[in-house]
């Protein structure tokens, strides 16, 4: 069965970080280009990042670039986001998607429609 498990979030105030972590198995993690993405109460879901399969190109949304960084370990089939500087608008469940496309990132990479296989969400909560 195809998985993507995200973990790693919590409580932290502005300015702090955090990383969470998405674990993929059942499908050729390597191949897949992997996003995170993000939504708040009230608000459409938003595309925050995405990092070829390969690991080579990342992809950010305007408002976390310079703060947020996606990296992954294909050998673990783990895709890592660092968060720093995290303000309350970044405030959120946040979750992996797999790309449907191989090892790209779609453009634009936060659309949800590219996307296969979505993973369980994990609660960010950032307190001013």
């Amino acid at each position: 069965d195809v998985q993507l498990q995200a973990s790693g979030g919590g409580l932290v105030q502005a300015g702090g970080s955090l990383r969470v972590s998405c674990a993929g198995s059942g499908f050729p993690f390597g191949e897949r280009a992997i996003a995170w993405f993000r939504q708040a109460p009230g608000k459409e879901r938003q595309g925050v990042s995405c990092i070829t399969g390969d690991g080579v190109r990342t992809y950010y949304t305007e408002d976390v670039k310079g703060r947020f960084s996606i990296l992954r370990d294909n050998a673990k089939k783990i895709v890592y986001l660092q968060m720093n500087t995290l303000n309350p608008a970044d405030t959120a469940v946040y979750f992996c998607a797999a790309s449907s496309f191989g090892n790209g990132c779609p453009a634009p990479f936060n659309k949800a429609a590219w996307y296969t296989y979505w993973g369980q969400e994990t609660q960010v909560t950032v307190s001013s």
